[in-house]
C-alpha cells in the first residue's frame, strides 16, 4: 500500500508538470518589406511592409527560409521586367513600429542620391507568400 501511495504521488506530479510546461502556440506576426537594387539600374524598387503568413522567427533571430522571400521579390521584378540582375533584402520584426522606422531610415538613404529613384511596389501587385517546403 506504501509503495502504490508513493507511486500515485510521483504520477500526480509528472501529470502537474508536464500540465504546466505545456506551451501554447501565441506567436507573435511577422512583418517584413522587400527592397531590390542594382549596381546597373537607377530605380530601387521596395515593398509595402506586409505580414508574413505562418512565418516564425527563431531563438537566434533569423526568419526561417528568409531567402525564398528574397527570390520571390527578385521573380517578381524579373518576371515583370523591370529590374534585371537585382540584389533583394528582406527586412523583418516581429515589431511593426521597428520595422517602419528602419524602412524610413533606408528609403531616405536611398532618396538623398539624387542619382536614384526610389519606386513603391504596390501590395495589390505583389504579396509574400509562405515558401513551399
Amino acid at each position: 500500500m506504501k509503495y502504490v501511495k508513493i507511486l500515485f504521488a510521483i504520477a500526480l506530479v509528472f501529470t502537474m508538470c508536464s500540465a504546466f510546461s505545456l506551451k501554447k502556440d501565441h506567436s507573435k506576426p511577422v512583418y517584413a518589406f522587400g527592397i531590390s537594387a542594382s549596381f546597373t539600374d537607377t530605380v530601387v524598387y521596395f515593398t509595402d511592409i506586409q505580414i508574413l503568413d505562418s512565418a516564425k522567427v527563431s531563438k537566434e533571430g533569423f526568419l526561417a527560409h528568409r531567402e525564398l522571400y528574397s527570390y520571390q521579390l527578385k521573380n517578381y521584378l524579373e518576371d515583370n521586367q523591370l529590374q534585371e540582375n537585382s540584389t533583394c533584402m528582406i527586412y523583418f520584426s516581429e515589431n511593426r513600429k521597428k520595422l517602419e522606422k528602419e524602412a524610413t531610415k533606408i528609403l531616405n538613404k536611398y532618396k538623398k542620391n539624387n542619382r536614384m529613384t526610389v519606386s513603391r511596389i504596390d501590395s495589390d501587385n505583389f504579396r509574400f507568400t509562405k515558401p513551399e517546403e
